[in-house]
């Protein structure tokens, strides 16, 4: 390590780290906020640039807060805690406006965001026993050892409550021993709680648990050792509720983690896509029907694509059950340059939601379809700028791009752009 020295931060990276220039070379301080006069110490030297640690604030940022958070000097989960909740939008809505830099856009970017806390409706907590001590909670923001909390501020209010109660009932239990994660997970069902084996146990344990989740009013599931996921019976699947309809799923199931958020982003899509009784519309990387089911609402047919067999199966059932005759559904991999063959019927619209790693893949069979439009949500905004530069050059225009404020507190941000066929 280097010694303390005195930094002039001016700028914050898209994970919240301060910028600083000493001598020509850049610096990322953890912790620092621009407009800071701080004190760091090298922790790593590069040839382009240096990595530090926050040691003493000499000149505070007037957008500093305090974290609410007991944890948020180890847990490497909420990082941005200490700016204020507007500076991290505009911070969010500054690094997004550098990823689509090439895209030359010129109106501002709408944004979409809720509640700063007790959003997260699904967790997953690391639980491990080390020197006879129970540690529950999550990773740390510098290596992979378990930062053992106590509450955790985005956690939904139903959803602390259970972690309060299995960490006290996990410190006299053999179970703790036997589990690689814990999964918490609150829909329109209620809550419950999945246990991940990493070796069997005594049917006298397990029945101990069922009956601590019958006390709690919670749903219990167990992942067998080795098992890629739960065995769940249909009646014991989980559902939410969405757009006046219900989506049932598997509780391993891919489903947004803000239930607030996803409602307004699903109402924006809608908004933005317009889908009336003359469009068909493909979704694609649909899920379980998050935005097939309200599109067929409006739209005159619906297809969804999906790569997981189960996923397609849990989709194909709710469009069942809500009585939509109009959606379909089926597997493809959409990460593999596949033909438009699928497609019956010219499609006027698409929607997709793909992956972190984009869709880049399926851009040219894309292209093929010529849909009037195409509306891109986005988890990872570089492989958006990539993928919305390559339909840009092949005729389409962004009309359209949004923020989406779906995990505050944390440097995460979810886009949606609207791109339109020119004439």
């Amino acid at each position: 390590m280097g010694p303390v020295q005195s930094f002039g931060v001016d700028g914050l990276t898209h994970d919240a780290k301060g910028v600083a220039r000493l001598q020509g070379k850049v610096t990322f301080i953890a912790g620092a906020l621009p407009g800071e006069v701080v004190e760091a110490r090298v922790t790593k030297s590069g040839r382009r640039f240096d990595e530090a640690i926050l040691t003493n604030i000499l000149q505070a940022s007037d957008y500093r807060v305090t974290p609410v958070c007991l944890h948020f000097d180890q847990c490497g989960g909420c990082s941005f805690q200490h700016l204020a909740q507007p500076q991290q939008i505009e911070a969010k809505v500054n690094w997004l406006q550098g990823q689509l830099r090439n895209l030359s856009l010129t109106e501002p970017f709408d944004i979409l965001s809720d509640s700063t806390t007790q959003y997260r409706r699904r967790a997953r907590i690391a639980v491990q026993v080390k020197n006879n001590q129970l540690l529950l909670g999550f990773r740390s923001k510098a290596s992979k050892d378990i930062v053992s909390i106590d509450t955790c501020i985005v956690l939904t209010e139903a959803l602390q409550k259970v972690f309060s109660s299995l960490r006290q009932v996990l410190l006299g239990s053999e179970l703790a021993n036997k589990l690689g994660h814990i999964e918490l997970l609150e829909d329109t069902k209620g809550v419950s709680v999945l246990f991940r084996l990493t070796s069997p146990i005594k049917e006298t344990l397990e029945e101990e648990w069922i009956r601590w989740a019958q006390g709690e009013n919670i749903a219990l599931y167990w992942q067998a050792p080795k098992a890629s996921k739960a065995s769940v019976l249909a009646e014991d699947m989980r559902y939410y509720d969405l757009d006046g309809q219900r989506l049932a799923y598997h509780p391993q199931d891919f489903i947004q983690v803000n239930e607030v958020m996803n409602e307004k982003m699903v109402t924006q899509a809608l908004e933005w896509l317009k889908p009336d009784n003359e469009d068909v519309v493909l979704d694609l990387f649909c899920g379980v029907g998050n935005f097939s089911i309200p599109l067929a609402k409006r739209a005159q047919q619906v297809i969804g694509v999906e790569v997981q067999d189960s996923m397609v199966e849990a989709a194909a059932l709710n469009a069942q059950h809500n009585n939509l005759s109009n959606l379909s559904f089926l597997a493809a991999d959409l990460t593999k340059p596949i033909a438009a063959t699928f497609v019956k019927k010219k499609i006027t619209k698409v929607l997709l939601d793909p992956p972190r790693a984009g869709a880049f893949e399926f851009l040219d069979t894309l292209i093929k379809i010529k849909p009037k439009q195409i509306l891109y949500v986005s988890c990872n905004a570089s492989t958006l700028a990539r993928d919305a530069e390559y339909l840009v050059a092949k005729g389409y225009q962004v009309s359209r791009v949004g923020l989406m404020d779906m995990f505050p507190q944390t440097s995460h941000v979810e886009t949606m752009m609207l791109l339109q066929k020119k004439k």
